[in-house]
């Protein structure tokens, strides 16, 4: 958050959570590789769970912050081509919910692919630490909810696109 700015928003408490929620997996994964490191190269054995929990986190870390990224308007967007719309309010809104109707299709085939992950995984557990391996598809079925949910809200308060940063054409 930039302090300079005195419109800045302060993030709300899902950001926060999300943020802190990404710091806590990187904190541990970076831990936990860096003692197998140490242990493989200075002792000659390390910690088998490291690389199993290493994997799990990164796959949670990579859905909390594709999550946390859609109402911040973070992810990859080809604006440039819908800035051209700008100047007409029909076609641009036309071409606002084409896009969040596409969103939505791409959440509800990701959800679906998850879901059907998250079954097959229910009774199968990881090798070292475990865990029923429905963790690992877990967060794209929550992510694809979660941003499914922030697209059809959108759709339904009929928000602008923000064209934020991309905008300009170089």
């Amino acid at each position: 958050m930039n302090t300079a700015d005195p419109g800045a928003r302060r993030p709300g408490l899902a950001t926060r959570l999300a943020e802190n929620a990404l710091a806590a997996c990187l904190g541990v994964m970076a831990t936990a590789v860096f003692v197998n490191v140490v242990l493989r190269y200075g002792f000659g054995s390390g910690v088998a769970a490291s690389e199993e929990l290493s994997r799990l986190l990164f796959v949670w870390m990579v859905f909390i912050g594709a999550t946390a990224a859609y109402p911040a308007g973070e992810h990859m967007a080809f604006t440039s081509l819908v800035a051209m719309l700008k100047t007409r309010p029909g076609l641009f809104g036309a071409a606002t919910l084409l896009i969040r109707l596409l969103v939505l299709l791409g959440c509800g085939l990701l959800a679906w692919g998850a879901w059907q992950q998250v079954v097959v995984g229910l009774d199968s557990r990881s090798v070292v630490l475990g865990y029923p391996v429905a963790l690992l598809p877990l967060p794209a079925l929550l992510s694809a909810l979660a941003i499914g949910a922030m697209a059809l809200l959108e759709i339904i308060q009929r928000k602008p696109l923000d064209l934020g940063h991309g905008a300009e054409v170089e």
